[in-house]
């Protein structure tokens, strides 16, 4: 298994960072929106239940179709407001906390098209924040942090792990590696801010780190309550090893919202 997932990612990351790198603004707000459609799709396919799954998910994916429209522009505008933003990113906080405390018994059809309005809303960013200014340097940050955050977390939860953090959620995650994960999101920041973004200085890049090291642990943690209240392992079969394109995704979607907001906050607009 472990050789099957290094496999993929030895494969999936080189080419993630040459679109990243070498598309230009509107493929790469094309190949966010195909990645958006694929979501969405992943998670109809989760759900079993009898009901409307595709009309409400081909309705996000107009909702994201519409968000992208400004992404390839040099100075496109935020594709929802920073307060709908957060109000978006707290659902999935408290679905994260309703199934830890209650197990996933409980929920439905509800939480899972609340994830697809998720997907719609959010995954735009990734285009509107790799668009704008710096935008291939920060993305390809985003995703080493997410990276460092996911492999601090790993080793550190296997060798000193002990309590366990959110057991109904994710059987295997400690609070232990959730520290090492953060920490190793911010070793990793401070390790590339000379090579990737020399201009940014040390206490933003900290923030930026930490935010992004928390909020890659949190798209992790709804991406497992989702799949306990839908009942599945993967969601999806796309990457071999890691699952579908949500396990990948999960973990990237929340630092690219954050680092959007607060680079264009503290950075981009601070007099030089």
């Amino acid at each position: 298994m472990l050789r099957t997932r290094l496999k993929t990612a030895a494969l999936l990351l080189p080419t993630l960072l040459a679109i990243v790198i070498f598309a230009s603004p509107a493929v790469f707000s094309a190949f966010v929106a195909l990645v958006t459609l694929w979501g969405l799709y992943e998670i109809g396919a989760m759900q079993t239940r009898p009901g409307y799954r595709w009309i409400v998910l081909a309705v996000c994916g107009a909702l994201s179709l519409a968000l992208l429209r400004d992404s390839w522009a040099p100075a496109g505008s935020p594709p929802i407001t920073p307060y709908l933003a957060v109000l978006v990113a707290l659902a999935p906080l408290l679905q994260i906390v309703q199934v830890g405390i209650r197990g996933p018994e409980r929920f439905g059809s509800a939480e899972i098209y609340t994830q697809g309005l998720l997907v719609a809303m959010l995954y735009p960013y990734f285009a509107y924040l790799r668009n704008g200014p710096e935008g291939i340097a920060y993305v390809i940050l985003i995703i080493l942090l997410a990276a460092a955050t996911d492999t601090g977390a790993y080793f550190v939860g296997r060798s000193l792990g002990r309590v366990k953090l959110l057991p109904k959620v994710s059987p295997q995650k400690t609070v232990e590696g959730a520290v090492g994960g953060l920490l190793g999101s911010i070793a990793a920041g401070l390790i590339l801010r000379p090579w990737l973004t020399p201009a940014l200085q040390l206490t933003p890049m900290v923030v930026l780190a930490s935010g992004a090291g928390a909020l890659a642990q949190l798209g992790d943690l709804d991406n497992s309550a989702l799949k306990r209240i839908a009942g599945v392992k993967d969601s999806g079969w796309l990457f071999p090893g890691h699952g579908g394109l949500l396990d990948r995704a999960c973990s990237l979607v929340f630092p690219a919202v954050f680092a959007y907001y607060y680079l264009h906050w503290a950075v981009f607009t601070t007099p030089s």
